[in-house]
């Protein structure tokens, strides 16, 4: 649950940034494919006649139109479908976690019940490392304290023992005033005997 809160306050994603993550190449070669498959299908058309559709035997046009569009029905599911083995591999790659395991359960589950291996991993994926609140490197999901400065990454409050957010003015659980604690205590100066 609290990996699962954590990702919701640290990550905040935009569908188009998500989609900048499946690789060029991957969106390159599911167009070059589609259009192979369309330069493939005219071709076969309008050299035999018997590849026509049965009804549009005497028109060549609604004949290639009609074939054109098989090929686009049949080419966006599985378009659709290598992209998203993409964004998976990325993804998890990304997220520090197995991404050759994780693209190959999707493989599987996909394409018997459509994007369940999908929803499965958008479920229980591991949050995105993010910057220590202190000194800035980055630190893991899991991490309670960064590794370089010590820094605790999930304060909680000494008495409820509830965890609190950094801008959290008081605590969720017993309302207790938090401003106050999360300075640094400092130490009483020593009174300085004076020398008169």
């Amino acid at each position: 649950m609290r990996l699962i809160r954590l990702r919701r306050k640290k990550e905040r994603p935009h569908f188009r940034e998500e989609l900048r993550i499946i690789p060029r190449w991957l969106q390159i070669l599911c167009v070059v494919l589609y259009l192979l498959a369309i330069a493939i299908g005219v071709t076969l058309v309008s050299l035999d006649p018997h590849m026509r559709i049965q009804e549009l035997q005497n028109n060549a046009a609604a004949s290639t139109l009609a074939i054109i569009g098989i090929i686009t029905a049949m080419a966006i599911p599985v378009s659709c479908f290598l992209l998203m083995l993409g964004y998976v591999y990325r993804d998890a790659r990304r997220r520090n976690m197995n991404a050759a395991l994780w693209t190959l359960l999707v493989f599987i589950l996909s394409p018997s019940s459509l994007v369940i291996g999908l929803i499965i991993y958008l479920l229980v994926r591991e949050p995105l490392p993010y910057s220590c609140p202190r000194c800035g490197q980055l630190v893991g999901p899991r991490f309670n304290f960064c590794s370089n400065c010590k820094c605790d990454l999930h304060p909680s409050r000494p008495n409820c023992k509830q965890e609190i957010a950094e801008t959290d003015k008081f605590c969720p659980n017993c309302a207790y005033q938090l401003s106050a604690t999360r300075e640094t205590p400092r130490l009483p100066n020593p009174e300085i005997p004076s020398t008169q």
